[in-house]
C-alpha cells in the first residue's frame, strides 16, 4: 500500500542552511515554515525588507526558536542578484549552504514587459535570475552528501518550447503558454543540464525539480497576472476540482529538497489526476526538457545574457 509523504516525513534539519527564494508568501513560505520547524535555520530573501521581516516574524510566531535571515533580492534584476549573492557569501563564508531552492517567479504577465536589464519579465524572473544566483552561489554549497540545488518549475512546462529565435517573446508575447511556459520549460532542462554537469565532475551535490501542480498562491491571487483573462478562466474552471493549498502545493519542492528517495536529476509533483494535487510523486519531465542539444545551447545563452558562469562545472560531454 502507498504511503503518502507529508512534511512529518521531514526528518531533522538541525545544523543544516537553507536559501529559499521567494518564501515571503505560497509554497515558499510553507516551505519555508516547514524546514524551520525541523530545525533548519533559513535565509529568506523577498523583494523587499519589509516583506522578508515580515514572513520571518509570521514564521517565528508558530516556531519560536528558529533562525531565520530576512535579505532583499528581486530575480528580475540581475544587479540585485549579483549584490545579494555577494552578500551571502560574505555573511557566510566558504562552504555554507546545505541547500539552494530556487522557488520565486512570476505568471502570466499581462502584457510583456522589459526589466531593467531589458529582457522579458517571466523569463527573466522565473529562469535567467535563478540560474544567475546558482552560480554565483554554486561554491556556498557545500560539496557533501546531503547539499541539494532544487528548481520549482511547473506543468506549463510541458506545453513550453525553447525558442532561441523568441526567448525575450521580442517576436510573439502569449503571457501564458508561450512565455510563462518557456520560462518554466528552462527550469527543467536548466535541472538536469545542472545533474549532468555534477555528475561529470563526481559531485555529491544533487540537482533536483519540482513543481506544485495547481495550488492556489499569490502567484494566482496577487501576482502580475491577476486579473488577466487567461487566469480568471484556469481559476474558475479548476480551483473547485483540482486545486490545493499552498501547505500541499510546497510537499513535491520538500520532497525534492529533503527526501532521501529523491534521486540526482528527479522531477517530483503531485499524484493526483494530471499531476494538479494530491501527495508527491516523480512527475513526467516534457520530453522538450530532456533534449541535451537545446540544453547546451540554452546554458552557453544564460550565461552570455546574465555575464555569470558556473566556472566548476564543464560541459557534460
Amino acid at each position: 500500500m502507498k504511503t503518502n509523504w507529508t512534511a512529518s516525513n521531514i526528518g531533522t534539519q538541525v545544523g543544516r542552511r537553507v536559501l529559499i527564494t521567494g518564501a515571503n508568501s505560497g509554497i515558499g513560505f510553507e516551505a519555508a515554515l516547514e524546514l524551520a520547524r525541523h530545525g533548519a535555520e533559513v535565509i529568506l530573501p523577498a523583494r523587499t525588507i519589509e516583506k522578508a521581516n515580515d514572513a520571518a516574524a509570521r514564521i517565528k510566531a508558530q516556531v519560536p526558536e528558529a533562525v531565520i535571515h530576512p535579505e532583499v533580492l528581486d530575480l528580475a534584476d540581475l544587479g540585485s542578484v549579483q549584490v545579494f549573492a555577494g552578500r551571502v557569501i560574505e555573511r557566510f563564508p566558504g562552504q555554507s549552504l546545505n541547500l539552494l531552492i530556487n522557488n520565486a517567479g512570476v505568471m502570466a504577465v499581462p502584457k510583456r514587459e522589459l526589466t531593467v536589464d531589458g529582457y522579458e519579465r517571466q523569463f527573466a524572473t522565473n529562469y535567467l535570475g535563478p540560474f544567475a544566483l546558482t552560480a554565483l552561489l554554486f561554491g556556498s554549497v557545500k560539496a557533501q552528501e546531503g547539499s541539494r540545488i532544487v528548481t520549482v518549475s511547473s506543468t506549463a512546462s510541458k506545453f513550453g518550447k525553447i525558442d532561441f529565435d523568441n526567448l525575450q517573446s521580442e517576436r510573439r508575447y502569449s503571457p501564458m503558454w508561450q512565455a510563462y511556459a518557456q520560462s518554466k520549460l528552462a527550469d527543467s532542462v536548466f535541472a538536469l543540464e545542472l545533474q549532468r554537469r555534477l555528475t561529470k565532475v563526481g559531485s555529491p551535490i544533487i540537482s533536483t525539480a519540482a513543481h506544485p501542480g495547481y495550488a492556489i498562491t499569490n502567484l494566482q491571487t496577487s501576482g502580475p497576472g491577476q486579473g488577466s483573462f487567461v487566469m480568471k478562466v484556469l481559476e474558475k474552471m479548476l480551483k473547485p476540482i483540482a486545486s490545493q493549498d499552498a501547505a500541499h502545493g510546497a510537499l513535491p519542492t520538500l520532497f525534492a529538497a529533503v527526501a532521501p528517495e529523491a534521486t540526482a536529476g528527479g522531477y517530483y509533483g503531485p499524484d493526483g489526476f494530471q499531476e494538479l494535487k494530491g501527495y508527491p510523486m516523480a512527475a513526467k519531465i516534457a520530453p522538450a526538457g530532456k533534449d541535451v542539444a537545446v540544453a547546451k545551447r540554452l546554458w552557453a545563452e544564460s550565461e552570455r545574457l546574465t555575464g555569470v558562469s558556473f566556472g566548476a562545472l564543464p560541459e557534460a560531454g
